[in-house]
């Protein structure tokens, strides 16, 4: 029986007040307006939430990856925004954690661990996004820098990035084999971050196409050796699919609640539509899915602290809990008539959050893919 620690239930619950002190309140406002909350973000980084899976000493708490898991949870309860921040931040981070220099972790690292930076993933591009080992941005050695050229899309964080973790291509080696990893500092000459995308929803957190021209990256911040950029970008998603699938949790744990309050409130037939078994039966599947989504997500969290491998696990519990939250929230949606089709009910926020969650990151045909191969060699 899987049991949290005393410090993990201590986590979860203080995580939860925050969230529902500080960042359910504007969480509707700063959707409307797109407004990113930086000042959230930033006490979000004095409570340890950026960098959890980071040691003290280079600016992380120590947490663990199960404490991760139900801290993000918490946050998308919240806001799914906010979490996708906090889950991209915590995914830059450990790259540079992992296959840094001291020097590297100190410049970098230390920054976006403790919240006084923030970090961005470039591994998209507009013509590589599921097929990653095509990427096509170059980064071309000559003397002691790496020349940039190419674009990226769909970066997260980027707007207000101080660090980005890139994917180029160097040397001669065709497909995953030629991508190596960089650390590009914002103010980099020849870095473009382009304007907002206008975006379904998640619409508090930052998405940016970003550019490279002649942008010049010092030899010292490659990230590792040539050629690894690709290992480094897939042992980063694994970590990244335990964020989105702890996510997903988070939106399918604010539906189910917004329904179960709203059908005990909403009556037709001069009963509330809770005695109803179409409605009972929504709520009691969602319930069923959230449970096992939790727990998928708790188990791969798990392995990742014991150093076990869990790329198939890591993916089962993205591909479940994204998937769950799509059915909770449409059901959710249902459950409130039309009045879940308008903005001023959650469920409507919630339903356009939900839906980016079976795409970034690898999608969900991504994931039967890699689940699928790990069960068939």
């Amino acid at each position: 029986m899987f049991e949290l620690t005393d410090e993990q239930r201590m986590i979860q619950l203080m995580v939860r007040e925050f969230a529902r002190e500080k960042i359910a309140p504007v969480a509707a406002e700063n959707d409307r307006t797109g407004t990113f909350p930086q000042d959230i973000i930033k006490q979000m980084g004095q409570l340890g939430l950026m960098g959890m899976m980071i040691d003290e000493r280079w600016g992380g708490c120590g947490a663990g990856a199960v404490s991760y898991v139900l801290a993000l949870q918490e946050i998308a309860w919240a806001c799914a925004s906010t979490a996708v921040t906090m889950s991209v931040n915590n995914l830059t981070c450990e790259p540079i954690y992992r296959n840094g220099t001291d020097e590297q972790k100190k410049l970098y690292l230390e920054p976006i661990a403790s919240g006084s930076g923030l970090g961005a993933f470039a591994i998209t591009e507009p013509d590589a996004g599921t097929d990653a080992g095509s990427a096509r941005l170059k980064a071309d050695l000559k003397k002691d820098k790496y020349i940039l050229n190419g674009a990226k899309a769909f970066i997260t964080n980027g707007s207000h990035a101080t660090v980005f973790l890139v994917i180029a291509r160097t040397g001669g080696q065709p497909g995953s084999r030629g991508l190596s990893a960089f650390i590009v500092e914002r103010d980099t000459p020849g870095l473009i971050i382009g304007a907002p995308e206008k975006k379904m929803g998640l619409r508090a957190s930052s998405t940016v196409p970003l550019t490279f021209e002649d942008c010049a990256v010092p030899a010292a911040n490659l990230l590792g050796r040539e050629g690894e950029g690709f290992r480094i970008a897939m042992e980063a998603l694994d970590s990244g699919r335990i964020g989105i699938s702890s996510q997903a949790i988070g939106i399918a744990r604010a539906a189910l609640d917004e329904a179960i309050d709203y059908a005990k409130e909403r009556k037709q037939f001069n009963r509330p539509i809770a005695r109803f078994q179409a409605i009972q039966w929504m709520i009691a599947d969602a319930a069923r899915d959230i449970e096992a989504a939790q727990w998928l997500s708790l188990h791969a969290a798990a392995l990742k602290e014991q150093g076990k491998p869990l790329t198939r696990e890591a993916s089962i519990a993205k591909l479940f809990a994204t998937e769950a939250a799509n059915r909770i929230c449409y059901d959710s949606l249902q459950i409130h008539g039309g009045y879940g089709y308008i903005q001023d009910y959650k469920i409507e926020r919630l339903y356009r959050d939900a839906r980016v969650t079976t795409i970034y990151e690898g999608t969900s045909e991504v994931q039967r893919i890699v689940i699928a191969n790990s069960m068939l060699k």
